[in-house]
């Protein structure tokens, strides 16, 4: 069997975000937090204060980066990475002291407005901060009741205010994550996938990150070789959603059910099936190069197959000279 685990820990490396793109998140939440915490101080002093709780992939450690396509102020087609964070914003008081969705929203979105030369986009579940290389937090707004220590109400501007708690969600997988690390790198080769597979083909969406997360957490299939636990939890994802096609959250809104509506399902299954066929065809190759190509043709070129050996596994080397004999024949 060909062996690419090698380059599956450098497709990880590759993938996860830099220190310097770590501090950068870490420094425009803080300047984000100081400028809301601020505005309420300033503008809105007898009302409930805010709180902050970073949160989503950042806490799991899952963040990667993704990769998408723009078109450059010559009209030249160019691939960038864009990177971003959670960080919930918590109001925490008595239920009557608490204002409507849309109040919310629009004192976040006024509070960051300028922080950044992008005007700040208010959507149904966060205010997004946008940075000028690509980068953006986004900040969704809770309401906890102080007395009855209740579950967090996200303010959503569709559904008004409805409970969740992303707390939950994170200590659910971090819990499995704690003791085995590659689930982690699991979860990021899901997550590189779904972008890559979005990079080709704009027009169908991909399940979210967060979908992927719960799916590969709960078929996940352990092994000393990163392509062999992919090859299987693949293979364990693709038999489960093959009897039912869902994807139930663990955390409240417990069994939420958050691909119901995904309109792409079929198109997915194709492409689930493809990656899963080529996993097993990469798994069996003894050529660790071809095993890596096949691979690649899923993940694109940032898994780099540059250090994958070009031969048969386990074949014999005839580089030694052959030993002559004392008639000049060869032995």
């Amino acid at each position: 069997m060909a062996n690419c685990h090698e380059q599956f820990v450098d497709f990880n490396s590759t993938i996860t975000l830099t220190n310097d793109r770590k501090k950068k998140l870490k420094t425009s939440r803080t300047k984000l937090r100081n400028r809301v915490r601020d505005d309420f101080k300033k503008n809105h002093k007898d009302d409930i204060q805010p709180k902050f709780t970073s949160q989503g992939s950042s806490e799991m450690k899952t963040t990667i980066n993704p990769i998408i396509r723009v078109i450059d102020e010559d009209g030249e087609e160019k691939t960038i990475t864009k990177y971003d964070t959670d960080d919930g914003i918590y109001f925490i008081g008595d239920l009557e002291d608490r204002k409507s969705v849309q109040t919310y929203h629009n004192w976040v979105k006024d509070a960051v407005d300028g922080h950044t030369s992008i005007p700040p986009s208010d959507k149904n579940t966060c205010v997004r901060t946008l940075f000028a290389d690509g980068h953006h937090i986004d900040q969704p707004i809770y309401f906890i009741e102080f007395e009855n220590d209740s579950c967090p109400q996200l303010a959503h501007k569709k559904n008004g205010w409805i409970d969740s708690d992303p707390r939950e969600f994170s200590d659910w997988f971090n819990k499995q994550a704690k003791t085995n690390e590659q689930l982690r790198r699991l979860v990021k080769y899901f997550k590189s996938w779904g972008d890559y597979q979005n990079f080709e083909d704009s027009t169908k969406k991909m399940p979210s990150g967060f979908i992927f997360t719960i799916w590969v957490a709960n078929n996940f299939a352990a092994n000393d070789r990163d392509d062999i636990a992919l090859r299987d939890t693949l293979k364990n994802i693709y038999d489960s959603l093959s009897t039912k096609f869902e994807c139930l959250r663990p955390s409240t809104p417990k069994d939420e059910n958050v691909v119901e509506g995904y309109s792409y399902e079929s198109y997915f299954m194709e492409k689930l099936k493809s990656f899963l066929d080529s996993a097993k065809q990469a798994i069996n190759e003894t050529n660790p190069k071809n095993a890596c190509f096949k691979w690649q043709k899923h993940l694109g070129s940032r898994f780099s197959c540059s250090t994958a050996k070009d031969e048969d596994e386990g074949a014999q080397n005839f580089s030694t000279p052959a030993i002559i004999t004392s008639n000049a024949k060869s032995a």
